[in-house]
């Protein structure tokens, strides 16, 4: 799984976040940063759910080939 975060977009819910706690975090100004740039299978579900409830899609997920 590749994540790909459009920062530039962020508005700071933080909804990412409360969803995956183990793979987003928010930096000083709220913006969505990735602390676990290469999450196992078993957060997959909610790295996507987080992506799900980004209210601007900032979120990017390709899957490994």
């Amino acid at each position: 799984m590749k994540i790909t975060l459009h920062t530039d977009f962020c508005v700071a819910s933080g909804a990412c976040v409360i969803e995956c706690p183990e793979v987003f975090a928010q930096d000083d100004d709220g913006l969505v940063i990735l602390v676990n740039p290469d999450p196992g299978p078993e957060l997959a579900a909610k790295v996507r759910k987080a992506a799900a409830v980004c209210p601007v899609t900032v979120i990017e997920i390709e899957d490994d080939a």
